[in-house]
């Protein structure tokens, strides 16, 4: 049986939803599977002005985001996939994933990274808030470790849906504007169905990979 982990820091809930729907997705097509958050690096949101960010955090640390486990450096190694989900941040992964991706230094040293499937998502305030290069800021990552990297590609309709339509990982569009009070939650069945898609591609080529390397 093929491990997968979701890996994911979710702000205001955006990243959680996608997360989950790729952990169903991944249990549906037979694998086993962590879902696994990272831990906060701060004690207060990064947004105090804005209440929804505020009501956000509160949930993220005490709500029912709090029912997922913290992600530690044994997901890492235990699993065969990775699926990894962050806000845009400037166009960059969100600073507490940046922290807990700095942590695996120990691990890449002797290789426990290499050759795991690697796959991505993210959501951003606009839909050209930076998502692709959010995207890629991950995609480097995986690149110094040796791991496969994934792409949803245009591979499957879904991947053409409106409120998709990017090939190098899902994006959803939060509906962030630069003014309080205008903060929503947009992740549309599209996203869902999208992030559960490439979760599964993922775990297909992990699978190969599995089955080509122990020959």
């Amino acid at each position: 049986m093929t491990n997968v982990a979701i890996v994911y820091y979710s702000a205001t809930g955006n990243i959680h939803k996608l997360a989950v729907a790729a952990a169903e997705a991944a249990e549906k097509a037979g694998a086993q599977v962590r879902l696994r958050r990272v831990a906060e690096i701060q004690e207060a949101t990064i947004a105090p002005n804005f209440t929804e960010w505020t009501e956000a955090f509160q949930e993220h640390v005490g709500g029912s985001s709090r029912e997922v486990e913290i992600a530690t450096q044994d997901d890492l190694d235990w699993a065969d996939a990775v699926i990894w989900g962050t806000p845009g941040r400037y166009g960059a992964m969100a600073g507490p994933l940046k922290h807990f991706i700095d942590q695996t230094f120990e691990l890449h040293a002797r290789g426990g990274l290499k050759n795991k499937a690697m796959s991505s998502f993210t959501s951003t305030g606009t839909q050209h808030g930076g998502q692709e290069s959010t995207v890629l800021s991950l995609s480097n990552v995986f690149y110094h470790w040796g791991a496969i990297i994934v792409p949803p590609g245009v591979t499957d309709p879904i991947m053409v849906a409106p409120s998709n339509g990017n090939p190098y990982g899902v994006s959803a569009t939060s509906g962030l504007q630069a003014v309080p009070g205008l903060l929503a939650q947009n992740v549309t069945e599209d996203n869902l169905k999208a992030v559960g898609y490439q979760t599964v591609r993922t775990l297909q080529v992990a699978e190969a990979l599995k089955q080509g390397l122990n020959k």
